[in-house]
């Protein structure tokens, strides 16, 4: 799954939070709206939306914000809790939620979403669906994730995951090492959003490339050994380095990011998937 470009160093790290930088307590005001909570108008009471809208809202919700911002939006392993956040308390038809969608939060490792504004709406409508109080169902955790069919899940990891990565090799008692099966669902799903020891890298794993054109229209690849604002240095295929000043708006650099496979993969599983690939690597022990 390893092959393909992107500007700049960007591991995908796990998606953090749609909490606004205008983030602010809840409850700051009279005539906001909100019923309950700490002060006059806290949390607001919202009309429910169609169920076609809601369920269309949930489905894109979980593939690409569920991993991160928990499946009832209370915050999962990679990113906090969106009920509390003032931007969505404010939101209403995602006018608040939309462009910090479209635009990523990157510096806060949230990656930008080609969504369309059909798309945010319902996603919106889904995130409002949930009650903030702390009596409703959606608090209740399942005893495990692991509800998928592992078989299934072996056939979807041969065709799509088996050429960068291996059950014996890279994988080999993955599933002892991490332990818990949420961390192992999120470390493949976001690679880089799970580190530490015993953390697996692919099979194939190589330090990072890049690619520098030059003014003369020439293209020099090798493995990054430094790369800032200033100045990058290769170490070319034949072991000869060369390094060139980045002053000259001329000379454009693409870093060779191996992770963009499992990003690009986001936005095609569906649920099933995913559990029956955890499921599966459940069994890698």
């Amino acid at each position: 799954m390893i092959r393909v470009q992107v500007l700049g160093f960007v591991a995908f790290v796990s998606l953090t939070a749609i909490v606004a930088a205008a983030q602010q307590p809840a409850g700051r005001g009279e005539g906001s709206g909100r019923i309950g909570g700490t002060g006059i108008g806290a949390y607001p009471a919202r009309p429910p939306a169609e169920a076609a809208v809601l369920e269309r809202g949930r489905a894109t919700y979980s593939t690409n914000c569920a991993f991160c911002h928990g499946a009832d939006t209370r915050g999962g392993d990679g990113g906090p809790s969106l009920l509390r956040s003032a931007l969505v308390l404010d939101d209403r038809n995602g006018e608040l939620i939309g462009p910090v969608i479209l635009s990523g939060r990157i510096d806060r490792g949230m990656p930008k979403f080609a969504l369309t504004a059909a798309q945010i709406t319902e996603i919106a409508a889904f995130v409002h669906s949930f009650r903030v109080a702390g009596y409703d169902s959606s608090r209740s955790q399942p005893t495990t994730i692991v509800v998928g069919d592992a078989a299934a899940g072996e056939r979807y990891f041969a065709a799509k995951c088996a050429s960068c990565h291996s059950p014996t090799g890279d994988l080999r008692g993955v599933a002892s090492r991490i332990g818990n099966p949420r961390l192992l669902q999120q470390m493949w799903l976001m690679p880089g959003s799970v580190t530490g020891r015993g953390m697996p890298q692919p099979s194939n794993s190589t330090p990072p490339r890049a690619r520098v054109t030059l003014p003369s229209g020439e293209r020099v690849e090798g493995e990054v050994e430094r790369l800032d604002d200033f100045s990058i240095a290769l170490r070319k295929g034949d072991g000869t380095r060369a390094s060139w000043s980045l002053a000259d708006a001329r000379i454009k650099v693409e870093v060779l990011d191996p992770l963009k496979p499992h990003r690009e993969l986001l936005r095609v599983y569906a649920d099933a998937d995913i559990h029956n690939v955890t499921a599966y690597l459940v069994t890698l022990k």
